[in-house]
């Protein structure tokens, strides 16, 4: 990783502004999921 930000500093700009990006994604999708699960088992009971 080094390596990387010595000879390419904008890629580790690059990374941790869609690092930002992919946990927001991935935080409304573990809501979908958990809201999903949740609907299921209320229904199914």
């Amino acid at each position: 990783m080094q390596l990387v930000q010595d000879r390419f500093p904008g890629v580790v700009l690059l990374l941790k502004v869609n690092a930002d990006r992919l946990f927001t994604i991935g935080t409304v999708i573990v809501g979908l999921l958990a809201g999903a699960f949740l609907g299921t088992a209320i229904v199914g009971h």
